[in-house]
């Protein structure tokens, strides 16, 4: 088998100069970098992987958790990471933390004893100091759909609070006057934003809110949920449902239609995140959407940016504001209250 020596002979160079090719390509001149890759061609030569992590410092991923791999929607943040770190031929190692803060913790352990390149990380509450130590030891984190008050991190994220507004605001325009939000825990702080967010629409509008804290972002915790609303009597239930995420809006829908409720009829429901089974649905589900796999590129890039360049790279916290989208869940107007 071809060497690295073999390889750096026959392009009349350094076995550093091939080293930083395979390693930290966008270090070598182009016209270089060809020659090298030419040569690695011709001899065949297939780089060892261990090796080349002992080289460069550092291995060829970098790590992603998120709290829940189930959740359509971090797959798609998943899917975006990728593409970004594909075109380094990187490879994204996923974790679940499962939502547990314990887990979270011995990801990020793991992770740096692994010396992965980056770290993209969802967390489960707040911040934990234990990151920090992680960023002061030298491997770069960069928070996914969450903001960040840290000077020394970047961030991606989505105003959810403006969520909650577009989709209070949606339903109290289709005259609904006693809506129910449906979403849990409220120590998730995106769902504590997106209540606070349709909170300020519905007071400024007069309108009632009723709170139904779930024990999870889940199809099974929404059908618990909705069961009891359901089966209220007419003029004691909500007329709008707005869902702190698509799952728990799917098991709304599910759970109404099978107590025979009609959907927008008796019951408009605003889901969140607009994944592809919202459109999906046997009604249509109006949602707030977010632009997932933008965010997990993004996420990406700004960790390459750190990696690449840490003396110069500046720290961001990058927000995206969302949008609603409107379908037949919410279509039919509210009866005057």
């Amino acid at each position: 088998m071809a060497t690295i020596e073999d390889v750096a002979a026959r392009a009349g160079v350094s076995i550093g100069t091939v080293s930083n090719v395979l390693n930290r390509p966008q270090a070598v001149a182009p016209a270089t970098r060809a020659r090298v890759q030419a040569a690695i061609t011709a001899l065949g030569y297939v780089p060892h992987a261990a090796a080349r992590a002992l080289v460069a410092g550092r291995s060829r991923t970098i790590g992603l958790i998120v709290p829940e791999v189930t959740n359509p929607f971090f797959a798609d943040l998943a899917r975006g990471a990728e593409e970004v770190a594909d075109d380094r031929d990187l490879t994204v190692m996923l974790y679940n933390s499962n939502k547990a803060p314990g887990r979270e913790l011995r990801f990020l352990g793991q992770l740096e004893s692994q010396r992965v390149q980056g770290i993209l990380l969802t967390p489960v509450n707040q911040v934990a100091e234990a990151l920090s130590d992680v960023v002061a030891r030298g491997t770069p984190v960069v928070l996914l759909d969450r903001g960040s008050g840290h000077r020394n991190l970047c961030s991606v994220a989505v105003d959810d609070r403006v969520g909650g507004e577009l989709a209070a605001t949606h339903l109290v325009e289709r005259g609904h006057r006693h809506l129910a939000f449906v979403g849990g825990p409220f120590t998730v702080h995106q769902v504590a934003e997106r209540l606070a967010g349709a909170r300020s629409v519905t007071d400024a509008a007069g309108a009632r809110l009723e709170v139904i804290e779930t024990t999870g972002l889940t199809v099974a915790a929404a059908r618990a949920a909705a069961t009891g609303l359901a089966r209220r009597p007419a003029a004691d239930r909500p007329t709008a449902v707005f869902c702190a995420n698509d799952l728990l809006a799917l098991g709304v829908l599910q759970t109404v239609t099978r107590e025979r409720l009609r959907v927008p009829g008796d019951l408009a429901i605003v889901g969140y995140d607009d994944i592809a089974f919202a459109a999906a649905a046997a009604v249509p589900l109006t949602s707030v959407r977010q632009p997932r796999q933008q965010l997990g590129r993004v996420a990406a890039q700004l960790l390459f940016e750190e990696i690449d360049d840490p003396g110069r790279h500046g720290h961001r916290q990058v927000v995206f504001q969302p949008e609603l989208i409107a379908r037949a869940s919410t279509r039919v107007t509210a009866p005057a209250s």
